[in-house]
């Protein structure tokens, strides 16, 4: 029984514990709210560069380049 339980534990703790997502709070003051769009920007002009060097047939490609304008 305290066997069982045990082995229940250990499957199931790993599972939620990767559930949850960080918390991440809005920005608030003009500053933060400048530094995520330019992160924001700073990510999305990093994909597109790195769509462009993919072949395009690749499943990569098709799984990480949807939307992107090449």
């Amino acid at each position: 029984m305290k066997k069982a339980l045990i082995m229940m534990i250990a499957l199931v703790a790993p599972m939620l514990a990767s559930a949850c997502a960080p918390y991440e709070a809005d920005p608030v003051s003009v500053y933060q709210w400048e530094r995520k769009v330019e992160q924001v920007q700073r990510q999305d002009a990093e994909r597109q560069r790195l769509c462009q060097t993919l072949d395009k047939e690749s499943a990569r490609y098709q799984r990480d380049c949807a939307g992107v304008k090449s």
